[in-house]
């Protein structure tokens, strides 16, 4: 039996060499030992003009790729590389085939033969310009990466973190390595939706034209913190590819809660303030006085809270419910028919508290289901919504006429500190207008 041979056929290595060469990107050219040039590639023919036919052979640059007083130079230069260790780097201006000069930055190393001598050089250049671009994208990067004050993340087809600086680490709550690879909702609570649906915009559409600011909560060891991003992004597509081909998408962030906060806070103030005012102007504009507390509150309310109740001090601080806004939902203030029974506030209610210490007291339900919660309104005679209180103490004239409560629903925030200096502001002209309704018309003994 014979057996059969199968035949390959090989490329010659000089054919290998010169499709390597002609491949790269590079403009590549060497020189044996006397100077004289060996190879001549592609990007060197498109850099300067000359073709390998017309530039293998000639000894150094002399008379066509360089004017005379530069290519004895140049030449020594290269040629300096067969003694030196490692690679030299040069720059000097070549002439193109059409005239025009260049300056290239040479990288040029020495060639040594089977027997260890020097046997030439091999030398990689470029055009300065294109070699100072590519060294300013690469010191960009690493700047943002090192040094940026902005927060910059690239996130992949997948929309994971890939790299990530240091401002962005820190803004996270993790390390830069701790945070690659994981979904961004192992580290956002609330608003990843909104990232991830602009990430996946830009992978599909592109970048916006303009920055988005984004809410995120953070999971952070300290407990959640709630953060505004304003945010750009770009798109990141492979230069190698022949079509474009998302790699991922670059995001650039600040952390601009400090400012936004400032900012609602502002807008929050200068509403308020001005419901006051509009409230007095009303309230100035009613002839009974009770009627003109009860404009007050409507006024109050409006963006604060979901109910208000109003209650006068009787005889011994007995406190009596003489107005509120309804109990099944929110609406205006108007009087409590047949009013003059006391309400009967168990001990350490917040209303008694805040008479006795002449002071707003803040007080909200515990209970994490909404029964409890239920029960803990009706236990203080609130309406069962409620989940939030501030009480106050009605003041004028030195002495304590009343307190009016404000409550909010399990849709709001607890009442804070700005709330209650706020209400202290309403509650003295709601304590005026009651203070003066006894004036006006005393009470029936």
């Amino acid at each position: 039996m014979s057996a059969a041979r199968s035949e390959t056929t090989s490329v010659p290595g000089d054919d290998l060499l010169a499709a390597l060469l002609d491949g790269m990107d590079a403009a590549l050219c060497a020189f044996d030992a006397g100077g004289t040039v060996t190879h001549w590639n592609k990007e060197a023919e498109r850099i300067l003009g000359w073709s390998a036919g017309e530039a293998v052979g000639r000894r150094g640059f002399e008379g066509w790729a360089a004017r005379r007083a530069d290519a004895a130079q140049a030449l020594e230069r290269l040629m300096a590389a067969m003694a030196a260790p490692g690679r030299l780097v040069h720059e000097f201006a070549l002439v193109r085939k059409d005239g025009g000069r260049v300056l290239v930055r040479t990288q040029s190393a020495g060639v040594r033969g089977a027997d260890g001598k020097p046997a030439g050089v091999y030398c990689a250049f470029s055009e300065v310009h294109a070699q100072i671009d590519l060294e300013r994208s690469i010191a960009l990067s690493e700047a943002l990466f090192e040094d940026a004050s902005w927060g910059v993340v690239l996130v992949d087809v997948d929309l994971r973190p890939t790299t990530v600086n240091g401002h962005a680490a820190r803004a996270m709550g993790g390390g830069r390595t701790t945070l690659l690879g994981r979904p961004l909702g192992e580290l956002i609570v609330q608003g990843v939706e909104e990232l991830e649906g602009a990430l996946q915009h830009v992978l599909a559409e592109g970048a916006p034209r303009a920055l988005a600011e984004v809410w995120v909560t953070l999971r952070t060891a300290e407990g959640d913190r709630r953060r505004c991003w304003r945010s750009g992004f770009v798109r990141l597509s492979s230069p190698l590819a022949e079509e474009p081909v998302p790699l991922g998408v670059g995001w650039l962030f600040q952390d601009v809660t400090e400012e936004r906060l400032a900012e609602q806070e502002a807008d929050r103030l200068r509403f308020r303030y001005s419901q006051l005012h509009r409230a007095g102007v009303a309230a100035a504009e009613c002839e009974d006085p009770r009627e003109a507390a009860t404009v007050l509150l409507d006024f109050a309310l409006a963006g604060f809270a979901d109910h208000a109740l109003v209650d006068v001090a009787v005889g011994d601080r007995r406190l009596v419910r003489v107005a509120a806004t309804p109990g099944g939902e929110p609406g205006p203030v108007v009087p409590v028919a047949g009013g003059g029974i006391p309400v009967r506030y168990p001990a350490g209610h917040p209303v008694l508290q805040a008479v006795s210490r002449t002071g707003p007291v803040r007080a909200s339900a515990a209970a994490a289901s909404p029964k409890g919660a239920e029960e803990w309104a009706a236990e203080r005679h609130w309406p069962r919504d409620a989940v939030h209180a501030l009480c106050l103490p009605l003041r004028s004239r030195g002495r304590t006429v009343g307190a009016v409560t404000f409550l909010r629903g399990a849709s709001r925030t607890a009442f804070e500190r700005p709330d209650a200096v706020y209400a202290e502001a309403v509650a003295v002209r709601v304590a005026s207008s009651l203070d003066l309704a006894t004036v006006v018309t005393p009470p029936t003994p």
